[in-house]
């Protein structure tokens, strides 16, 4: 089949953080029970190269075996589904990695682990190296992975990603609505934060006010929750409101939020709206430094503009 190739651009940090974050445990990591950067019994997530975003660098990664040829269908898919794993997470081979989950799902077509991971990793590749995003083949296996197991609510939460990438954002509402009321999903700020993210990219502006206060409600110190709020009331026209969500989203102890650079991008125009300019150039330069070639540097480079 000729796959059609999306032309997404290299996304920001918040854009694929969530997603990182809802990457939790079913036999190690990949499941439908939910978790945070500890899974399972207090397991360190394995995710020093994750969507080659955050560079946690956690020690204890078990290697994996080498599959055995000529062995039972089924174990060789597990097999294959944990060496991709591996070499996606903790290798930081994408391409490997994607050979070993594809070669898991033709073992086992109903290995509903290995689907999601295809997904996941022809995500990866739309941030990666936007010539290679496969966004419809995600789309794809993410609802293969739904066949398989309709309460595997780690891929419905990555199908709802994946749609608004996509640009459907009423498909998305569709698909994480559901999960935000689903009381055994561990990570409820996740599906409301990226049920919020929905609306915003649907333009229901009260509604993605509505989800993301909720998100953020549920883990206060989820910051990307607390950017896209902030987001939120910037395009709501209540910029003092909009500052105080940014200023949660990066005034933490936790280094990943503090790289948050679409939130820096996001508070200065908000400072240069208050009139702050002091601010504004304090963010923008701390904006471009995180990344001086990405989207967001873009954003920051055409405020710093409206400073001259």
């Amino acid at each position: 089949m000729r796959v059609q190739r999306s032309g997404l651009r290299r996304e920001s940090v918040p854009t694929l953080l969530p997603l990182l974050r809802s990457v939790v445990q079913r036999r190690d990591w990949l499941g439908s029970r939910g978790g945070r950067v500890l899974t399972g019994k207090n397991k360190p997530f394995c995710a020093s190269t994750a969507l080659g975003l955050l560079l946690l660098g956690l020690p204890g990664c078990p290697a994996s075996k080498t599959p055995e040829p000529g062995g039972d269908p089924e174990r060789m898919s597990v097999s294959e589904y944990d060496v991709a794993r591996d070499t996606w997470l903790r290798q930081g081979r994408p391409r490997e990695a994607l050979a070993h989950a594809l070669k898991s799902t033709e073992l086992n077509e109903h290995n509903a682990d290995a689907l999601h991971l295809v997904a996941l990793i022809y995500l990866d590749f739309c941030r990666r190296s936007p010539p290679d995003c496969r966004l419809t083949d995600a789309e794809r296996y993410a609802r293969a992975a739904l066949d398989e197991r309709s309460d595997y609510r780690e891929a419905r939460n990555t199908l709802g990603v994946i749609l608004i990438h996509e640009k459907k954002p009423t498909q998305a509402v569709a698909v994480l609505e559901p999960l935000s009321r689903d009381i055994l999903y561990q990570t409820p700020e996740n599906a409301w934060g990226n049920l919020g993210w929905a609306y915003l990219e649907a333009g229901q502006v009260d509604k993605a006010i509505d989800a993301l206060r909720r998100s953020v409600a549920v883990q206060p110190l989820f910051c990307v929750g607390q950017y896209r709020l902030g987001v939120a009331h910037e395009l709501k026209g209540q910029p003092r409101l909009a500052l105080e969500a940014l200023d949660r989203a990066l005034e933490t102890n936790n280094p990943r939020c503090a790289g948050l650079q679409a939130a820096y991008a996001a508070r200065a125009r908000v400072h240069l709206k208050l009139g702050q300019r002091e601010q504004a150039e304090s963010d923008i330069r701390r904006c471009l430094e995180l990344d001086p070639k990405s989207t967001d540097a873009q954003d920051c480079q055409s405020t710093k503009k409206k400073l001259e």
